[in-house]
């Protein structure tokens, strides 16, 4: 009887410890993760900024001081509103600063680049600071002084920087670094705007971090008002692309949906009616055109997700390239293992898992980029090697 119990037991254990598994690995072939390890310096907020504010005729530069113990303030100067300022921004994790200088100049890019040089690609950093960077140091983009080092490239940001981390003030001020270092070699930094800058500018911050509440708590602000339009990263934001075509590639967070090439509308044009919407949230009008549909949640450039989603054809891919004299279209948006070719080349998914800066996770995350050169398609890993797409 004990022999039959015991045989018993083992057996269930073993059946128990497959179907564990069976699980766990149909979680994570879905997306599932866990996270571990988180390092408490996320919440610290000594040197966080700095926050920019454009107040009447000034420009007001905040800088959160002090700690749990003494006492949280803020450190706060007064610009004049053309003065050219000379601000840093530090990353708690490795307690290093970087200096940047900040213009009240914030002009509009434009939507269509050409010419023979080389551009790398990635998406979907979601606040990773040093996944970013140190994916940029690997290959090539900057040296390890964070100057720029890719000449005359075009780096493109692929959408969904911010949000589900603690260093979204890093990054949106690395990327501000990046372009005006690009500019003085003759490169190129493309910020494309994803849905999740959209979320903040909109004032969702459902995925953002809790830490950000108390940094605009402390600041005198609300939350609402780190990206407004008086705050200067959430003017800076709202002056992007939500596409952009690069050396006849096109470069969008989430899409061209089919439909789009039935709209007498230029890249131009599309972002300009995207753009006049990034502070107003999508809601169903009784009577929607087609300046409701490139702004729509499901339908619009930043949102959709129907190259994964949907029963597209080969047709169906190649009428929105055809409609901006496109050969590609590279997104982000909708998570894949690696990064990889779709659609006969004319779909390139980049986005995937980049490192947590403050966490650790299972599995393993690791940086992966597109890299565009010769009229080649590379898989770029965050080791520096490259594969041949």
């Amino acid at each position: 009887m004990y022999r039959v119990l015991k045989t018993n037991l083992k057996h269930s254990f073993l059946t128990l410890s497959i179907l564990l598994l069976l699980i766990a690995s149909f979680g994570i072939y879905h997306g599932a993760e866990a996270h571990f390890n988180e390092n408490p310096l996320a919440y610290k907020l000594d040197k966080e900024g700095p926050h920019i504010f454009f107040e009447g005729n000034q420009l007001s530069v905040n800088v959160i001081r002090g700690g749990k113990p003494e006492g949280f303030y803020n450190d706060k100067t007064i610009y004049p509103l053309q003065s050219d300022i000379s601000a840093k921004a530090f990353f708690t994790l490795e307690q290093q600063e970087f200096e940047f200088a900040v213009s009240t100049e914030i002009n509009t890019p434009a939507s269509v680049y050409s010419d023979n040089n080389p551009i790398l690609a990635i998406s979907d950093i979601e606040s990773g600071y040093k996944a970013f960077r140190d994916f940029l140091i690997i290959n090539g983009v900057i040296d390890k002084s964070l100057d720029w080092t890719f000449g005359k490239g075009h780096l493109v940001l692929v959408g969904d920087l911010i949000d589900r981390g603690n260093s979204v003030t890093q990054v949106l001020w690395f990327i501000y670094k990046l372009e005006q270092d690009a500019r003085q070699h003759g490169g190129h930094v493309h910020f494309i705007i994803g849905n999740h800058e959209i979320k903040n500018m909109q004032s969702n911050f459902y995925s953002a971090s809790e830490k950000y509440l108390y940094v605009a708590a402390i600041i005198g602000k609300t939350q609402a008002d780190l990206y407004s339009d008086s705050s200067f990263l959430g003017r800076w934001m709202a002056s992007k692309n939500t596409l952009e075509r690069i050396n006849g590639n096109l470069f969008v967070h989430g899409g061209i949906h089919p439909k789009l090439s039935e709209f007498d509308y230029s890249l131009e044009e599309i972002n300009h009616i995207v753009r006049n919407h990034y502070r107003k949230p999508y809601f169903t009008k009784r009577d929607s055109g087609n300046a409701e549909f490139l702004v729509s949640s499901k339908t619009g450039p930043s949102w959709y997700r129907g190259y994964f989603k949907d029963d597209l054809s080969q047709s169906d891919i190649e009428k929105g390239l055809d409609k901006f004299a496109a050969q590609a279209v590279i997104v982000g948006h909708t998570l894949q293992w690696s990064v990889k070719k779709l659609y006969q080349g004319k779909v390139y998914a980049i986005d995937v898992k980049h490192p947590n800066d403050y966490e650790s996770n299972f599995p393993p995350r690791s940086s992966e980029g597109l890299l565009i050169e010769a009229g080649n398609y590379y898989r770029v890993l965050s080791d520096g090697s490259k594969q041949l797409l």
